[in-house]
């Protein structure tokens, strides 16, 4: 199993082909403040994962406040389909039912280019005893090992083997286990809530993931019957039970998306309302907010992000929640741009997350990296070759330029860097935008942005 892992790990950073037109790109002509207000989706890092775990029951699910257009969950949508789900949308409201699955194999067109598809292991293998996953794609961010998913799965009862580029998964029924992971690993966390909830027996984890998503798939699944407790020292306690039904839920708002547009609004020197954007999820990014001189006033339905004076250099590490999140490093990296003098920040989550830096170089921003530890404690990439430490230069002013995106949470850094440069810029790979970010050129129309799609 370890030789299969490390075959694994070695062709699976992210080479999943792009599933929309991948010509399309955005122009924009910046130097305008972002003012007005927008409305963030529901989290497609939830959504997503909530359709997958529908299928363990044969019931109706209903999902309100569904990411419908983004295009990671259209492509959840069809990998779901291609089982025999029946899925109807409208707006933001997707009903989902699964009578019966067709096939265990996920097609592998379809599958390459997600890390979604390993996760429906525990749905498969409940309903047919056997699940075939495809070597899963994603993002350019770093390796992104599936050795915790697959170290899981056996603990659960699940043999594995590799044919050919996919995963071969067979159990006649999962049975409960202690799990402890290596890392809190999302993902992991994700796949093996969704597994052992129709397992025979209890599995415990410890060392899980308690992000927000993960609780919001928690509260799904337990509307679907599942019992699952959570501890407060990172343990999460599944009984498995017999039977799982239907269930409606309300999908939680995107604070990524919340986080990328308050980054816009200040760094720009505007004044952004962010409908919909929830404090709770939002604690550690709001501090920073305050610590580099952003202004922010929450409100019932929302939180206005706004420039109100200088700006100024702070130190942050990447960590898992409730710490400061990865996804929110490109966005604020911008910030620090504007922000006067030397910003650290420390990558502690993903290994290759400042692949972007060198396009945002293009057009002005002053950014070194290394491939030590600064600005907090030592993690897991000391003394590697990981260049996973960045020293931010400020304020910046930035000019136009002709970028590609490497990777979805870059990709709107660089809309944020457009909007701020002077004169037009071009930002090739819209394809990796629209992954996590319904509509956006509208909604950055609706702030006053300069932006068109091509």
């Amino acid at each position: 199993m370890e030789r299969l892992i490390e075959k694994f790990d070695n062709i699976s950073s992210g080479n999943g082909q792009p599933y929309t037109d991948t010509d399309s790109k955005f122009l924009i002509s910046g130097g305008n403040p972002l003012n007005g207000t927008v409305r963030v989706s529901g989290a497609k890092n939830s959504a997503s994962k909530l359709l997958v775990a529908s299928m363990l029951s044969t019931g109706k699910s209903t999902l309100h406040n569904s990411p419908n257009k983004i295009s990671d969950l259209i492509l959840t949508k069809q990998i779901c389909e291609s089982f025999g789900s029946n899925i109807n949308i409208h707006e933001d409201l997707l009903n989902v039912c699964t009578p019966e699955v067709t096939s265990s194999r996920i097609d592998e067109d379809l599958g390459n280019k997600t890390r979604i598809a390993i996760l429906l292991s525990g749905p498969l293998l409940h309903r047919t005893g056997r699940a075939e996953i495809p070597v899963p794609g994603g993002c350019r961010i770093g390796s992104r090992p599936v050795n915790f998913h697959i170290d899981s799965l056996e603990k659960l009862g699940c043999k594995v083997s590799m044919q050919g580029g996919f995963f071969v998964l067979e159990a006649d029924k999962l049975v409960g286990n202690n799990i402890r992971l290596e890392y809190p690993s999302v993902g992991a966390t994700e796949n093996i809530l969704i597994a052992s909830t129709l397992a025979k027996g209890r599995t415990i984890i410890t060392n899980a993931a308690v992000e927000p998503e993960i609780i919001d798939l928690i509260k799904f699944l337990q509307k679907m019957g599942a019992i699952i407790e959570i501890s407060t020292d990172r343990k999460i306690t599944i009984e498995g039970v017999d039977k799982l039904e239907g269930a409606d839920h309300y999908v939680i708002p995107d604070r990524n998306q919340a986080a990328s547009f308050a980054c816009a609004g200040i760094a720009s020197k505007g004044d952004v309302f962010i409908e919909n954007a929830v404090q709770d999820d939002l604690i550690t990014f709001l501090n920073t907010v305050r610590k580099v001189g952003g202004k922010y006033e929450v409100k019932d339905n929302g939180i206005r992000f706004f420039y109100d004076g200088e700006l100024k250099s702070i130190a942050i590490e990447t960590n898992v929640h409730p710490g400061f999140m990865t996804d929110w490093q490109q966005p604020f990296v911008i910030l620090m741009t504007q922000a006067n003098g030397l910003s650290i920040v420390h990558e502690t989550v993903y290994e290759e997350r400042f692949g972007y830096v060198s396009e945002l170089k293009k057009m002005g921003a002053e950014i070194e990296l290394y491939n030590t530890c600064l600005g907090g404690s030592a993690c897991r990439f000391a003394n590697t070759h990981y260049y996973h430490s960045a020293v931010v230069k400020g304020p910046t002013p930035f000019h136009s330029a002709e970028i590609n995106v490497p990777d979805l949470r870059a990709g709107f850094s660089y809309l944020i860097a457009g909007v701020i440069a002077q004169g037009e810029s071009v930002v090739n790979g819209a394809i990796y935008i629209d992954r996590g970010y319904e509509n956006i050129d509208e909604k950055l129309r609706g702030l006053g942005a300069n932006i068109k799609r091509l």
